[in-house]
């Protein structure tokens, strides 16, 4: 879903041996603040369309970082220089296996 959207540099962290608050994070990067809302507002939409929860929505407003919780799965969607900044995958990447995407 997320490369139906044009979603970039997507990521898949395999983290359950560190933290019992989910299994996966994934990571993806959008060009603009439009871009970060239109991919997030989509996958809420499918989410919702096939009856897949989600238990919370955090960083909309600006559209510089938003996570999308969905229990076993987070997502994360970030702007360029948030995803540099931030650098999550090299927070876990010691304990992860890391799979890219596209």
């Amino acid at each position: 879903m997320l490369e139906d959207r044009k979603a970039l540099d997507i990521a898949v962290l395999d983290v359950r041996r560190l933290t019992d608050m989910t299994d996966y994070m994934l990571v993806a990067s959008g060009t603009s603040s439009r871009h970060v809302s239109a991919i997030v507002d989509f996958l809420l939409y499918e989410s919702k369309k096939r009856h897949i929860p989600v238990l919370g929505v955090e960083g909309q407003e600006r559209a510089e970082w938003v996570l999308v919780d969905f229990g076993e799965t987070i997502l994360h969607v970030m702007q360029g220089k948030a995803r540099d900044f931030y650098q999550l995958e090299r927070l876990w990447e010691s304990e992860t296996r890391t799979e890219r995407l596209m």
